[in-house]
């Protein structure tokens, strides 16, 4: 099913090679696959073309945590909280927020 969807993906992609959205839906179906270096790939050709695309900015920062990489999953997230933020989509920033604060140690639970 998920090679289906890769090659209907890079169809489009060769359709429209600057379509955000084709571009975010192959850097998560590689990531969804495991293949970091296509996704990692993908997601960096989003922050560089398309800065405003504010879903890339949770899930690159959450594949950085999940390779370890902490410091900068958090400049990430920082920097998709203020995208959001500029684009008035609030939504996006709390979720960024969310996991800011967790990657940051910042989130606080009462018990």
């Amino acid at each position: 099913m998920s090679s289906t969807r890769l090659a209907k993906l890079l169809e489009f992609l060769e359709s429209d090679p600057n379509d955000p959205f084709i571009l975010y839906a192959l850097a998560t179906e590689y990531n969804a696959q495991n293949d970091k270096e296509k996704a990692y790939s993908f997601y960096l050709q989003l922050t560089d073309k398309h800065p405003d695309y504010v879903g890339t900015y949770y899930h690159l920062g959450k594949l950085l945590e999940k390779d370890n990489q902490k410091e900068k999953a958090i400049e990430i997230y920082q920097k998709g909280m203020l995208v959001a933020r500029n684009k008035r989509d609030m939504h996006a920033f709390s979720e960024l927020q969310g996991a800011y604060n967790t990657a940051a140690g910042l989130d606080y639970e009462d018990d």
